[in-house]
């Protein structure tokens, strides 16, 4: 029984070899895979479609075939989701024919490829500006196409991953600045907030990072050497100033007026200690004038 059944699978094996596709992919006539790439493409065969244009592409090149052929195998490409090379091939469609009636389309399956291999925005986003600058390419190229509200929508969900990439870095900083070494992560929070808030003007995050860097401006400059602190105080009040200007009604503010409480306070003990230094250095100094001056006489 088992012997049968071994029998009939390597039979099934042999009729797969010998198909009707098998054969087409060993012929060397190359009318017949033209032919039979495009049944396979409008079968939804798309591999065996890719295997039989890969043969007959490099024949065809040139002719009044190419063309279609050209971006059937782009279009292959994208439906069994190998968006890299299908962006590569209807990019290399549009360069080679681009008063085709099908390069407008073509351009924006390059720009859509691109789009739906952009990673989530927690990841490295590389791709995803590869991605905008195709959708920008398109929308500048065909601005009355029928696809343009729709690129403009991909190229406003990659600018979101951007930004939520963006504040999920500034949340990293953020919660650096506990660890053992806080310095540098204060000053780092200090300036991705800020980069943030300039690169993401209109972002709902902005309230939080700006009572943020209340809280981490404070920080640094309290934790920071006398000869840096005053500087760093009044850096710090005057991110409070901005953010009630900015925020007048926040939720924040009660928050950002104690932390402020904070900072003129510590801005006042250190002004005490900097002008106690100055006149022990000013008494050091006057006594060493005078001792030099006893000295020379």
């Amino acid at each position: 029984m088992q012997y049968k059944s071994l029998l009939f699978i390597l039979f099934l094996v042999l009729a797969a070899a010998c198909g009707p596709f098998n054969k087409l992919e060993k012929s060397t006539n190359w009318e017949e895979l033209y032919n039979g790439a495009n049944r396979y493409y409008q079968e939804g065969e798309y591999n065996k479609a890719i295997i039989l244009y890969d043969k007959v592409l490099p024949v065809i090149k040139g002719s009044e075939k190419a063309e279609m052929a050209e971006y059937n195998y782009a279009n292959c490409h994208f439906k069994t989701r190998r968006y890299i090379e299908a962006a590569g091939y209807f990019n290399t469609f549009y360069r080679t024919y681009n008063r085709s009636p099908l390069a407008e389309e073509a351009l924006f399956m390059h720009a859509y490829s691109l789009y739906l291999d952009a990673p989530d925005y927690n990841l490295d986003q590389q791709s995803s500006r590869e991605a905008v600058a195709a959708i920008q390419q398109f929308v500048t190229r065909f601005p009355g196409s029928a696809s343009y509200e729709r690129a403009m929508d991909m190229l406003q969900d990659l600018e979101q991953r951007f930004e939520l990439k963006a504040y999920s870095e500034s949340q990293m900083y953020y919660r650096l600045k506990d660890g053992l070494f806080p310095g540098d992560f204060y000053r780092a929070c200090i300036i991705n907030f800020q980069n943030f808030a300039k690169d993401y003007p209109e972002s709902k995050y902005n309230e939080e990072l700006a009572f943020k860097l209340v809280e981490v401006g404070f920080g640094y400059a309290k934790n920071s050497a006398f000869d840096k602190k005053e500087e760093r105080l009044n850096d710090a009040l005057k991110f409070a100033t901005n953010f009630y200007r900015r925020y007048p009604d926040s939720g924040f503010a009660s928050n950002v007026k104690k932390i402020e409480s904070q900072t003129r306070k510590e801005y006042e003990e250190h002004m005490k200690l900097k002008k106690e230094y100055n006149e022990r250095l000013a008494a050091q100094k006057a006594a060493a004038q005078e001792a030099d001056e006893s000295a020379n006489k």
